[in-house]
């Protein structure tokens, strides 16, 4: 694992490293794109309903690299998939997902908001999509808004190591927060387990908080509005990666493409590999 070996060095070093990674980084030739890892944002949303089986089923058949999941907590304890904490725009119902109970929860449909086809698609839960996903497809697990669930970060943790996630021949999981203390905590309690940090704000794109992050992150994951080359350079030289979102036209994909970022998390995995259709 690539965090903390660069941590402690100097901004120069750092833009010195930079300079001699770019001239002697094997780099594709003949108009050969680098490989980059294909993430099913929420599932293949732009087909499917988020965060529900029928997405990351069809993320799958497309064949992505991984999905990206959005844990929250029911009122009663239960990991969930939802994005928004409140359940109002993609189910039936209404209300905070923290206020509302698992039973509560499973009873809305999540599905029929983006077409009768999908009517009856639940919320499924974070130990479904482990047991269901896990040696299939990678898993980028969002922790959203971990600092309305205290102690969510010890049951992730705890469903990652039953199932035996956490050892590094199981490198197909990767856990991202816009909290950065909470991605300090889940460092801790998983040390195995890739970091990652999600911002859009350009603040945390300098190179002394891009030193700060590499010292327990892996990933550091911006929106794609704020990627620049010399962004690029500057996270590969401290080790970690980056990967961007959302993107949700063939314009962003390519553009992040050139820009040699190593994930594309995206609506549309065809996007990233016209083959995956």
């Amino acid at each position: 694992m690539n965090k903390k070996l660069l941590a402690g060095a100097g901004i120069a070093f750092t833009l010195l490293f930079s300079s001699f990674s770019q001239a002697f980084a094997g780099e594709p030739t003949n108009g050969e794109r680098k490989k980059v890892d294909n993430v099913a944002h929420r599932g293949a949303t732009a087909y499917a309903p988020e965060n529900t089986i029928a997405a990351f089923d069809l993320a799958v058949n497309m064949k992505a690299d991984y999905i990206e999941i959005d844990v929250q907590r029911s009122k009663d304890g239960e990991l969930v998939l939802i994005h928004d904490t409140t359940v109002d725009r993609t189910t039936d119902g209404t209300g905070k997902v923290g206020d509302l109970t698992f039973e509560q929860l499973r009873s809305l449909d999540a599905g029929s908001w983006k077409g009768e086809q999908f009517a009856g698609e639940k919320i499924p839960t974070f130990d479904e999509i482990l047991d269901r996903y896990r040696g299939k497809v990678g898993i980028l697990v969002e922790l959203k808004a971990p600092e309305l669930y205290p102690g969510m970060e010890e049951q992730v943790a705890a469903a990652i190591k039953k199932r035996n996630l956490d050892k590094p021949r199981n490198n197909k999981i990767i856990i991202q927060s816009f909290n950065f203390e909470s991605m300090k905590k889940m460092d801790k309690l998983l040390p195995r387990v890739p970091i990652g940090v999600l911002t859009s704000n350009r603040a945390h794109t300098t190179p002394e908080a891009l030193q700060q992050f590499a010292t327990y992150a892996d990933w550091f994951n911006p929106s794609y509005g704020i990627v620049t080359e010399e962004l690029v350079n500057q996270v590969h030289s401290l080790g970690m990666k980056i990967g961007s979102w959302t993107v949700r036209s063939q314009e962003a994909a390519d553009f992040l493409f050139e820009m040699k970022v190593d994930a594309i998390i995206t609506d549309y995995p065809d996007y990233v590999d016209p083959r995956k259709k």
